[in-house]
């Protein structure tokens, strides 16, 4: 009888245990196969999506995309380091865009550091890679350039 209390117990903490949601694992993929290169922040097997950037191989042409950010129009001011550049920021979708050089000094600064930040007017947002996913930002530049 003590051995089927126990077996139970074990059952049931087993089952709360797969019905309780694990913490969200955020990553950073690169997807280089067909179309265009892109590097998301997901959590894999998900829609789920915080930054994006999108480039044709070859062209040097980062799309950049924020899902966590606000729309908004105007001019962002992209830093990385000491390095800054004036991009046109658009709404879509809900999200923020915005364009940059893969072979421009910003970009040049965000592969060493993994930190970007981009400002419209009073907001701001930041893009962070850490250390372990940096190879993955690298190949995509690599492949950005062409």
């Amino acid at each position: 009888m003590t051995a089927l209390l126990g077996l139970a117990q074990a059952m049931s903490l087993a089952l709360t245990l797969q019905a309780t949601p694990s913490a969200e694992a955020w990553t950073w993929t690169l997807y280089a196969d067909n179309g265009p290169l892109v590097l998301a922040n997901e959590v894999p097997d998900t829609p789920r999506l915080r930054t994006t950037l999108e480039c044709a191989p070859g062209s040097s042409i980062v799309r950049l995309t924020l899902y966590d950010a606000a729309p908004a129009e105007g001019i962002a001011v992209v830093t990385s380091g000491a390095a800054s550049v004036n991009a046109e920021a658009q709404p879509r979708r809900g999200q923020l865009q915005t364009m940059l050089r893969a072979d421009h000094p910003v970009f040049a600064a965000f592969l060493a550091n993994g930190k970007l930040q981009i400002a419209v007017g009073e907001q701001s947002s930041a893009i962070e890679i850490d250390r372990a996913n940096l190879s993955k930002l690298r190949r995509f530049a690599e492949l950005c350039t062409g």
